[in-house]
Order: structure tokens, then C-alpha cells, then sequence
């Protein structure tokens, strides 16, 4: 394995002249909060030009002023008196599906040229439309695209989900080698496009303790996982696994690494989350347009109080903002 690329910093942008959407999630959360509060920023505000997707009264809460490159694009018909911040509601979910339709609308017609989102709560908007899994498979959904992905972006090491909301006991059944391998050149394109990567180095998580512990402890491995790489080998692609996740996160390991391809939720973000949570990013692949959000929820417990962190989020807007160049 040659020596890993992975340590330089995230693209930054060259110009302003973008036109980048940002949703404001569950108004009941913090999203309108870490948005205003990022947007207070003037290095972060000068990026791109803006469109707030959302309730403008709602926006107003948290900032009494627009930034000069800042418009806003009302959506949703949410009240103030139906504002209950800290709260799980079927209206606020109703009301941040509607800000993702209505960004759905302008990414088609070229009004936006990428889409920033924040927090949305899947248990609110389920009560008015249980078919919405998360923003990944609704952004699909509408482009028709069968294979995204979610890659989890900090300045130091990248992680991409191959299986992502679903419960721990399907996660075998799930996996197939023709889904680890689309993930695999999803990653690989990904590296080369955004990050100007040339020759990626890419490790594969295995699944089971110790990576099956050749057939010991399980057999994805062997049946699963093996077959896909095989296959990007092939494609002369700087490929290694299956790896144990217990080990692979350690710092010395995935250094040598510009991603991680992690079979399932937590076994890729626990370790991410916990090492650089705050300014952690989710750039979803796949998709025709730049989409990022900040990694976090909608934070119920700490809404309105106004001691939300905007770091995760205006990491999201400058990486949205660099990789319009790409």
C-alpha cells in the first residue's frame, strides 16, 4: 500500500458566482438556528449566493436580518402559534418535506446549482408520509436513480455506507455483492471527481468480528464482500479487505486510506462521530447536483435554547460551495 493522500484538506471554493439552496429542516429543531448562525458568518455568507428554503417568520426567530447574499423562498404553511420548538409534529414534518419539494423544484428548473439540507425528523414526517426513508432516498427518488450513496466527509477521513436506515437484523440480508461493489466505484468515482484523488486507496470493511475470521464467525465475507472487491481489482482499483472495523478506525490503520467502505450505520459512523462529530459533513453520491447536510439530527432537546453548534453546518455549506467547482 502506498502512502495515503487522504490528509489533505477538503476542495475549497475558487468563486461566489453559485447559487447554492439551503433547507431549514424540522422548524421545530435546531436547523433554522445552525443555518442563521452560519450564515452570520461573513467568510461563510461570501461563498455563494443563497436561496433559504422554509418559513421566513420561523427564520426570523434566529436572525433578524438577511445576509446581503442571502433571498429567501417561502415554502411550508406552518404558523407561528402551531410552533412548538423541542417537539416531534406532524405539521413541522409536513412542513420540511414541503421545503425539500419545494428545493426538488428549484434544483430542476436551475434555479440552485447545489442543495444544502438541514435536520429533518423522520418520525414527524412519517405521520403524514410514511413512504419518506430520509433525504438520500427522496433526492433519488426524484432523479430516478437507483444507486446513491452517503459519504461521511471530514477533513481527515472519509466513510461510505453501503447499507444505510435499516435495522441492525437485516443488514446480512441486504448486503450482496453487487451492492458492496456499486458503493466501492460510487467511493472510487467520488475521490477522483470531488477530490481530485487520482489513484484512491480504498479499505472495505468485512462485517462479522474480525472479518469472519475466514468463515469462523460468519460468511459474508467469503460469499459477499470477497466477490466485490475481486471485481474492482479488476478494474486496477487501490482496493483492501475485508478489514475488521474494530481495528481498521484505529488512527495509524486508516490513515493509509482516503475512504472506508463500512457495511452498515453504526460500524461506520460511531467511529467517525465520535472523532470529529462537530464538523462532520454527509455528501451524498450518485446524485446529478452537489448535496450536503451537516451530521447531525434535529436536536430536539437543545431547540430554541440557542446553544446549537453551527460548526457541522457551515462545513456543509463550504464543501457544497467547493465542490460546485468540481
Amino acid at each position: 500500500m502506498r502512502g495515503c493522500k487522504n490528509l489533505k484538506k477538503m476542495p475549497t471554493s475558487k468563486s461566489n458566482n453559485k447559487h447554492i439552496g439551503i433547507t431549514l429542516g424540522d422548524p421545530c429543531g435546531i436547523g433554522p438556528e445552525v443555518v442563521a448562525k452560519a450564515l452570520a458568518n461573513q467568510a461563510i455568507a461570501n461563498l455563494a449566493r443563497f436561496k433559504i428554503i422554509g418559513n421566513e417568520e420561523i427564520y426570523r426567530q434566529y436572525a433578524k436580518h438577511l445576509a446581503p447574499n442571502c433571498s429567501f423562498i417561502q415554502a411550508g404553511s406552518l404558523v407561528l402559534s402551531q410552533w412548538k420548538r423541542g417537539e416531534v409534529n406532524p405539521l413541522s414534518g409536513k412542513d420540511s418535506l414541503d421545503y425539500l419539494k419545494k428545493a426538488v423544484e428549484l434544483l430542476k428548473h436551475k434555479e440552485i446549482d447545489a442543495l444544502v439540507t438541514a435536520p429533518v425528523s423522520k418520525e414527524a414526517i412519517a405521520r403524514t408520509d410514511s413512504s419518506f426513508v430520509g433525504h438520500t432516498e427522496f433526492l433519488a427518488d426524484n432523479w430516478n436513480i437507483k444507486h446513491v450513496g452517503m459519504m461521511f466527509v471530514s477533513e481527515t477521513l472519509r466513510t461510505v455506507l453501503v447499507t444505510r436506515h435499516i435495522p441492525l437484523k437485516k443488514v446480512s440480508q441486504a448486503l450482496n455483492s453487487r451492492l458492496i461493489f456499486e458503493m466501492i466505484a460510487l467511493t472510487h468515482q467520488a475521490l477522483r471527481q470531488f477530490f481530485k484523488i487520482k489513484d484512491p486507496a480504498i479499505g472495505v470493511c468485512g462485517v462479522n468480528p474480525h472479518a469472519g475470521e475466514g468463515g469462523l464467525l460468519g460468511k459474508e465475507e467469503i460469499t459477499k464482500i470477497i466477490p466485490a472487491i475481486k471485481k474492482a481489482l479488476k478494474n486496477k482499483w487501490n482496493i483492501e479487505g475485508p478489514l475488521s472495523a474494530d481495528s481498521l478506525f484505529a488512527p495509524d490503520h486508516v490513515k493509509r486510506y482516503d475512504a472506508v467502505v463500512a457495511m452498515y450505520h453504526d460500524q461506520g459512523l460511531i467511529a467517525v462521530k465520535a472523532l470529529f462529530f462537530s464538523k462532520l459533513v454527509n455528501l451524498t453520491l450518485g446524485l446529478p447536483f452537489v448535496r450536503t447536510s451537516p451530521a447531525h439530527g434535529t436536536a430536539f432537546d437543545i431547540a430554541g435554547k440557542n446553544i446549537a453548534d453551527p460548526s457541522s453546518m457551515m462545513e456543509a455549506i463550504k464543501l457544497a460551495a467547493a465542490l460546485c467547482d468540481s
